[in-house]
């Protein structure tokens, strides 16, 4: 296999890097989820938010750790695979695979209901295509070319939750006084709860895989050992702390947990604060914002893939091979977007519904991957001691496992038969677990 079939090329900065990251998140999904947070822990959305981002950063801190020591594409697929074993980090990389494949296919199917509901006239499924084809080929063409219109659709979109946010703050005062401004009504309420605000981060979760797809992109970043677990901090704290701000300053022109229609209670806050103006300018921005996230989620599932592609894990001649020219995983990144055209079929929920579980058995595998590495690694012991080696993703892994426990147990039974389908593949691969997965060694990074 020549070197363009093995090597992605190194062209990504830490800016670049945290700004895909946060693209991934999307800022304004935190409005686009409101009504539904909101209903779960009863009016009190920045509580969830805050209790996810707290529990998100010991998850986030061992994915530094991992991707500082294994600086390679396939995240938690690779940090388990080298941290623990083989077979147990293929069944992970089995279950991100729900992650990657149906988060650009709730992106597209969002990002299309909101024009159809602007545009009743053109059927859904027109725009869900044109989100398919757009991002497929910006992402055929090079990660470069994508980071960069994710830049410059990034900063709209952080436009938008700004004067969303100073809206708001103005609606409140001009209603209520200075005072309200500073309520603690949003963070907890005679209705809401421990259990209540515990489903709620359970929902919001989905919303923090940014931080897993930055370490997709270890092999495309410059100098990945000390930029990727930057990177990682930095998206949690920056993305977690416009979720907990847009939420709270929502919940304070909305407090409680009542709408008219959930899913569109932010449409309905927009209009309240601005007019329809506003009203129409959030609804771009909420468009932008699925198309920016979907080119960050359709490029992280095509590297997960390449990954496992290039392990043999996957047909090789397939999954791990780059365009000559683009040097991108072409025939994954139309995959995907092949794969997203079931959305046609689909509603966001049932799309959604598996989203989470991946996730929580993802960042709970990389926290204990590190309780591993502290374990048999004596480096991995002196450099980070008791409290980060040990502490940290203990607690992380904990978190994650409770977390899980909130799912809806559709999801959860859906999720495990879809590791059931996994645990038949890797049957097949090791011919009855009497073989280790194939595997290819990865270069090191600087």
């Amino acid at each position: 296999m020549s070197e363009t079939d093995t090597q992605l090329e190194r062209t990504l900065t830490l800016k670049a890097v945290v700004l895909f990251g946060l693209a991934y998140m999307t800022p304004l999904i935190v409005l686009g989820t409101f009504g539904v947070v909101a209903e779960a822990t009863r009016g009190a959305v920045p509580t969830a938010y805050l209790l996810t981002t707290l529990a998100m950063l010991f998850t986030a801190y061992s994915y530094g750790i991992m991707s500082r020591r294994f600086p390679a594409s396939g995240s938690a697929y690779t940090y388990v695979r080298n941290g623990i074993d083989d077979r147990v980090g293929f069944m992970v990389g089995w279950g991100v695979l729900l992650d990657y494949f149906f988060l650009p296919m709730v992106i597209w199917l969002i990002g299309a209901a909101y024009l159809n509901a602007r545009f009743p006239e053109v059927p859904s499924w027109v725009f869900l295509l044109g989100f398919i084809g757009l991002t497929t080929a910006l992402n055929a063409y090079g990660i470069k070319l994508a980071a960069r219109v994710n830049s410059l659709l990034m900063v709209f979109q952080v436009l938008v939750v700004a004067f969303f946010v100073l809206l708001s703050l103005r609606h409140v005062f001009a209603a209520d006084g200075a005072e309200a401004l500073l309520s603690t009504t949003p963070f907890f309420n005679d209705q809401s709860s421990l259990s209540s605000i515990a489903a709620g981060a359970a929902i919001a979760a989905y919303s923090f895989l940014g931080f897993d797809a930055v370490t997709t992109l270890t092999e495309e970043t410059i100098a990945p050992r000390r930029n990727i677990p930057r990177a990682i901090m930095l998206t949690a704290l920056i993305g977690g702390g416009i979720y907990v701000g847009v939420g709270y300053t929502t919940q304070l022109v909305h407090p409680g947990a009542v709408f008219n229609d959930a899913d569109s209670a932010a449409f309905e806050i927009a209009r309240t604060i601005g007019a329809d103006l506003f009203g129409a300018i959030f609804l771009a921005g909420m468009v932008l914002a699925q198309f920016t996230s979907g080119i960050a989620a359709q490029a992280s599932a095509s590297r997960l893939l390449y990954a496992m592609g290039r392990d043999a894990v996957l047909p090789r001649r397939l999954f791990g091979k780059l365009h000559p020219n683009f040097h991108t995983p072409v025939f994954n990144i139309v995959l995907t977007g092949a794969i997203g055209i079931v959305a046609v079929f689909l509603d966001v929920l049932s799309a959604a519904s598996f989203i989470n579980f991946g996730a929580f058995i993802a960042f709970t595998m990389v926290n204990v991957s590190v309780l591993f590495m502290y374990r048999r690694d004596r480096p991995t012991r002196d450099r980070y001691g008791v409290i980060r080696g040990l502490i940290i993703p203990g607690i992380g892994a904990l978190v994650n496992l409770v977390l899980l426990t909130q799912l809806d147990s559709h999801a959860v039974v859906l999720g495990l038969i879809w590791l059931a389908l996994g645990l038949a593949q890797l049957t097949y691969l090791t011919r009855g677990f009497t073989r280790e997965p194939p595997q290819v060694q990865f270069d090191d990074a600087e």
